[in-house]
């Protein structure tokens, strides 16, 4: 078997990360072979790249579907994760989905690609606590944080401050009674970025922004006091990091998901590929700066609120706002609904300082409950 090529497992491969990583893989296909796809319910899609990469390794969570794949395995993703001759681990599943199945690649010592903010909002310290063990390593695929990494490659200091960069979302500018009724259709129609349904929502509440500061935290050990949220509507530079001098690095590019994912998959090398899109200057003339507005976009200020306490209040976070999402993309509840219930499920958490899996486990679920149970009382 060739050394050179690097055996990777995507989880969460129906996705549009994981679609976008197999557009990757397809064009750098001398440089990769996939051993390993997990999907959920999209079997259609899932079939099609059985067929075109050919894994050794397969997982789907539609269990009413039991089809045979030739000289393929049926796998549970933890296992998939896990397995000896995987080199590099994918995480591009939704919410808390791809938890477990991170912690496994880790406990493995596997280079873990993560584009799921939820495990590291929910179990950071238990994760990176234990990649640090196993000689894991954590390669981000999230724009902000690939653009922080690079930024700091090289350095031999840690930076004083790290600025995330955020587009604003389809309803930049709007007021609090504009946005009470905005629907999902409007709310999944980003203006800058091709993303799933569960994060594109969250971006439209800058959550998203919210959970980048907890995974910041945990990627680059930086205190959630030194992160800050910066709105940029272009989208061109991805992240900003400030050094204890004053001197601030950037990194820009187009803005398009599979240029991290790639260098995620291939560094420290850059490689060239035709396939990525290239910023015209001559048309990039304009970039533009401002604080983000915390009163008509609460669910920013709850995050950094939930991550300065800690603790189990992260996991309530995630846990509640992925009901909430899930309501409002069918229609049962507002757009302004969503902060009200993750504010209401925090307001009535009882936190544990130092989780376990298990503490964890138990919080989500407790949460799920009750988020659901205060939609149905608004009603």
């Amino acid at each position: 078997m060739d050394k050179s090529v690097k055996n990777i497992a995507i989880l969460g491969s129906t996705g549009s990360i994981g679609r976008q990583t197999l557009q990757v893989v397809r064009n750098l296909h001398s440089r990769f072979r996939v051993v390993g796809l997990a999907a959920g319910q999209n079997m259609e899609l899932l079939s099609e790249q059985i067929s075109e990469f050919k894994p050794k390794y397969i997982y789907y969570q539609n269990q009413k579907s039991r089809f045979q794949i030739p000289n393929s395995n049926f796998l549970p993703m933890e296992e998939i994760a896990g397995l000896p001759e995987v080199d590099t681990v994918v995480i591009a599943t939704s919410g808390k989905a791809g938890l477990s199945a991170t912690i496994a690649a880790v406990r493995a010592g596997k280079n873990v690609a993560i584009a799921n903010k939820e495990p590291l909002v929910m179990a950071g310290e238990i994760i990176t606590g234990e990649a640090k063990r196993r000689g894991a390593n954590i390669l981000p695929i999230d724009s902000e944080h690939s653009a922080i990494w690079q930024c700091l490659r090289g350095e031999k200091q840690p930076p004083s401050r790290i600025i995330l960069t955020a587009s604003g979302g389809p309803f930049l500018g709007y007021s609090e009674s504009q946005l009470a009724r905005v629907t999902a259709n409007q709310a999944l129609k980003h203006p800058s970025w091709k993303m799933g349904k569960k994060v594109t929502i969250d971006s439209a509440t800058l959550m998203n922004k919210g959970l980048e500061i907890i995974e910041a935290h945990w990627l680059f050990g930086v205190p959630i006091d030194n992160i800050s949220v910066i709105i940029h509507p272009q989208s061109i530079i991805h992240s900003i990091v400030e050094f204890a001098d004053g001197s601030l690095k950037a990194q820009l590019s187009y803005p398009d998901m599979r240029l991290p994912i790639q260098y995620a998959l291939t560094q420290p090398e850059r490689v060239p590929n035709p396939e990525l899109p290239q910023l015209d200057w001559n048309k990039t003339r304009v970039m533009t700066f401002g604080p983000p507005d915390l009163k008509a976009f609460p669910c920013l200020e709850l995050a950094i609120s939930a991550a300065r306490k800690g603790g189990t209040y992260p996991t309530v976070l995630c846990a509640a706002d992925e009901v909430a999402v899930d309501l409002f993309m069918k229609k049962e509840i507002k757009f302004t609904d969503i902060a009200r219930l993750v504010k209401q499920a925090l307001k009535n958490h009882k936190p544990i300082t130092h989780p376990t899996l298990e503490d964890i486990t138990e919080t989500d679920e407790r949460t799920r409950k009750l988020t659901l149970k205060l939609a149905r009382k608004k009603k």
